[in-house]
């Protein structure tokens, strides 16, 4: 391997390593010195007809050539040889991400290759990995997970030269348009008798996917899951920046101890809130509901990390037979939110009275859980006037819910927030239990905005 390549192209670094500690100095000066940056890692094998350094000054040219006008030069950082290459590319600078600036070196490397193999220029096997925010994991981590991927580029290159192994969710990581919405939760004031907006819980959506489940869908078998759910958490607190109001992020259980095994890495998280405006205290983690295995460290040492920060946590789907139950016990006080599941208050008298009577005792055995530990309840699917009163009289204040409003893009929750205040419970039975004022509703998707335009307030 060459030592102390000078730099090929003015606007072009490239460290070339090749000393014994090479690997280490390689993942710090790529990965530790652009952490919270998206990241490439290019693997090149088989290289033959032309020389390293000839190699090295192409690549740069072809990514200008495919990425005309970009504001800044990647950085390169080169480990290897000609047999096992490993490339680096990051861009500097401090601002915010987009499609815009983030080079196509998929592209520029797919060009590359074909015009190399078609001029006789050189011959070569390539692969890329990519890999966006990284503010959480550690470096090791990271460098694997490109290392894993870029290597899994090559062999699917080999077999049919497909430039993306995650199709649109690789594009779903790669951009920043509006791939993130909220449901928003809403308050009842029960001394003001009126309705608020406090926050909402965030989702996977944008043109791409409808929600978490579909992005999912699109994950191959063989990746990992856990770090998937890490980098839509990432991605979907990026797209919250400077958000107001409580915010809540789905999470499972497995991938909360997994990803977030040290105190270290929930530091990262805390300061990856503070660069985005977020206060911590107004950051809640839903647990999903899913089984989980603690191997090495326990789910309520996990949660106590975040926890020192303020971030709290929420019980999803808390019905009679939920197993966040068990959560619930584990977490104590840390649990800020009790999400009742919609079975645990769907029957009417009418229907099952005995059902009925056991369901009300849990909705009165949540409000005791809550008061006792400073928490709130928040009714899902409330979709009548009548259940809406009936949640009220029994204590629940929080709802979450289409009949007030259905799920809005980011850019429109913080630009409506504070409008969405103070709505009369007048104005609201009037609008629930009047047939055009529902059926207006139900295309508006926003109860405030209706009540405005009818001009009920």
């Amino acid at each position: 391997m060459q030592k102390g390549l000078q730099p090929i192209i003015a606007d072009v670094l490239f460290n070339v390593f090749g000393m014994a500690d090479a690997e280490k100095t390689f993942k710090i000066s790529f990965i530790e010195k652009n952490r919270g940056r998206p990241l490439f890692l290019i693997r090149c094998q088989n290289l033959e007809k032309i020389t390293l350094k000839d190699f090295l000054t192409k690549i740069p040219e072809y990514i200008n050539r495919v990425n005309p006008g970009m504001p800044v030069k990647p950085n390169f950082y080169v480990l290897g040889d000609e047999k096992e290459l490993l490339i680096g590319v990051a861009v500097p600078g401090d601002q915010k991400y987009n499609t815009a600036i983030l080079p196509n070196i998929d592209g520029a490397m797919g060009r590359f290759h074909d015009e190399a193999l078609r001029n006789g220029l050189c011959d070569f096997d390539f692969g890329v990995g990519r890999t966006q925010c990284n503010f959480v994991s550690d470096v090791d981590e990271i460098f694997n997970e490109l290392a894993r991927s870029s290597l899994k580029n090559l062999k699917d290159n080999l077999v049919r030269w497909s430039w993306t192994y995650f199709n649109r969710a690789n594009d779903y990581f790669a951009n920043e348009e509006a791939n993130a919405v909220i449901q928003p939760i809403i308050h009842y004031d029960p001394k003001k008798e009126t309705f608020s907006m406090k926050g909402g819980e965030v989702f996977v959506g944008g043109h791409l996917y409808r929600g978490y489940a579909d992005l999912m869908g699109d994950i191959p078998a063989d990746q990992d899951s856990n770090r998937i759910e890490l980098l839509i958490l990432e991605k979907l607190v990026m797209a919250c920046h400077e958000a107001p109001g409580l915010l809540k992020f789905n999470i499972s259980p497995q991938t909360l101890i997994d990803t977030f095994d040290s105190a270290e890495k929930v530091y990262r998280f805390n300061q990856l809130l503070h660069r985005e405006k977020i206060d911590p205290r107004n950051v809640r983690l839903e647990l999903v509901e899913k089984p989980y295995e603690e191997k090495n460290i326990k789910l309520k040492d996990v949660c106590q990390y975040f926890w020192q920060y303020g971030i709290s946590f929420a019980a999803d789907d808390f019905g009679v037979k939920s197993q966040s139950h068990q959560v619930v016990l584990d977490l104590g006080e840390m649990i800020k939110e009790f999400k009742l599941d919609p079975i645990s208050f769907k029957f009417k008298p009418e229907e099952d009275h005995t059902k009925f009577l056991d369901n009300l005792a849990f909705i009165d055995y949540c409000v005791r859980l809550a008061d006792n530990r400073e928490a709130i309840i928040t009714a899902e699917a409330v979709d009548d006037f009548d259940t809406l009163r009936f949640l009220i009289t029994h204590q629940v204040h929080y709802f979450q819910t289409n009949a007030f409003c259905t799920k809005m893009h980011l850019a429109d929750y913080k630009r409506l927030y504070h409008e969405l205040q103070n709505l009369p419970e007048v104005v609201v039975q009037k609008i629930m239990t009047d047939a055009a004022l529902t059926e207006q509703q139900k295309i508006k998707g926003n109860i405030f905005l209706v009540a405005k335009e009818n001009q009920l307030i």
